[in-house]
C-alpha cells in the first residue's frame, strides 16, 4: 500500500467528520427545543399564578422585598450556625459510619455481638424519622440530669451524627461488598493483616463507588440541619421563625430557604459532575 494512502492515527475519516456535525446540528436542535419549552412553562406558570385571585396576598406575605431585604442579614447569621453544625456532623458521620460498616462486613466471631449491635443501629435509625431523633436526643439526654447543662447545638450535631451514620454506614457496607473477594485474598497473600487490608486495599476502592451515593446523603445532610431549630437553636430557619412571629409576614422563612439552596447548590453540581465523570470513564473502559 502507499504510503500517501496510509493513514495515522491523528486522521479523522469522513465518516467521523460527519457524525460530529450531525451530532452538533443536534445539539443545536435540543438546545433551541428546550428554551422554547422552557419559555413555554415560564409562561404558563405566570399566567396562572397572575390570573388567582389570592396571588397579590400571597405575593405579599411570601415575597415581600422590604421583608426579603430586612431578614436576609439576621437569617445568614444564623446560616452560620448550620454550617458549623454541618461541618461537626459530617466530620462525625464519616467516622461512626465507617466503623459500623467495617464491624458489619467482618467475618470475626469475636465480633460478632457487635455486628447484631450494628444491624439493629441500622436498622433502627433508618427507620425513625430524623425529627424523632432530634427530639428524643435534644430532649431526652437533658432530662436524665446526668451531664449537666448541655447546648442544643450540640445536642443537634449528636442526633444528625446518629441518624445519618446509619444511613452512610450502609452505603459504605454496599462499598465495601462490592470489591472483589480476591482483592483481600491477594492482600493476605502479600502478608497484609486484616486491619491493612481493609485500610490499604478494601477502603479506598469501596469508597471510590459509592462515591455519588455519599455525596448525595451530604446534600440531605445540609437541609436536615435546619431542622435543629425545634431545639431551640439560633439556626436560620429559626431566626426566620422569630422574626415571622414579629412580622406576621412569612418572607423570612423564603429568605432561608434561598439560602439553603445556595449552600447546597455547589456540591449538587459536584455531584453531578463527579457522577457524569464516572460513568464516561466506565463507559470507556467498556468499550472496544
Amino acid at each position: 500500500m502507499p504510503a500517501s494512502k496510509i493513514k495515522s492515527y491523528g486522521d479523522v475519516s469522513r465518516v467521523e467528520l460527519d457524525r460530529r456535525a450531525f451530532r452538533k446540528k443536534q445539539s443545536k436542535k435540543s438546545a433551541l427545543i428546550s428554551c422554547v419549552s422552557l419559555i413555554a412553562f415560564a409562561s404558563a406558570i405566570y399566567l396562572l399564578l397572575s390570573n388567582s385571585t389570592g396571588w397579590e396576598k400571597v405575593r405579599i406575605a411570601f415575597f415581600s422585598p422590604e421583608y426579603f431585604l430586612d431578614a436576609l442579614p439576621v437569617v445568614f447569621e444564623g446560616l452560620l450556625k448550620n454550617l458549623q453544625i454541618l461541618i461537626f456532623a459530617a466530620s462525625g458521620v464519616a467516622v461512626l459510619a465507617t466503623l459500623i460498616a467495617v464491624v458489619r462486613t467482618s467475618r470475626s466471631a469475636v465480633l460478632f455481638p457487635l455486628r447484631v449491635l450494628a444491624s439493629v443501629y441500622t436498622d433502627i435509625f433508618r427507620g425513625l424519622p430524623m425529627i424523632i431523633i432530634l427530639y428524643l436526643i435534644g430532649f431526652g439526654i437533658p432530662g436524665l440530669r446526668i451531664f449537666g447543662r448541655i447546648d442544643a447545638g450540640l445536642l443537634g450535631t449528636i442526633a444528625i451524627i446518629i441518624g445519618y451514620s446509619a444511613y452512610v454506614a450502609e452505603v459504605i457496607r454496599a462499598g465495601i461488598e462490592a470489591i472483589h473477594p480476591s482483592q483481600r485474598a491477594a492482600a493476605r497473600s502479600l502478608g497484609l493483616s486484616h486491619s491493612q487490608t481493609m485500610r490499604i486495599i478494601i477502603l479506598p476502592q469501596a469508597i471510590r463507588k459509592v462515591v455519588p451515593a455519599l455525596m448525595n446523603d451530604f446534600v440531605s445532610m445540609q437541609k436536615d440541619v435546619g431542622l435543629v431549630s425545634v431545639l431551640g437553636v439560633i439556626d436560620a430557619v429559626r431566626s426566620a421563625q422569630i422574626m415571622v412571629a414579629k412580622t406576621y409576614n412569612f418572607t423570612p422563612y423564603i429568605a432561608a430557604g434561598l439560602l439553603f439552596i445556595l449552600l447546597s447548590l455547589p456540591f449538587i453540581r459536584l455531584t453531578d459532575w463527579y457522577t457524569a465523570k464516572l460513568r464516561k470513564r466506565e463507559q470507556m473502559e467498556g468499550a472496544v
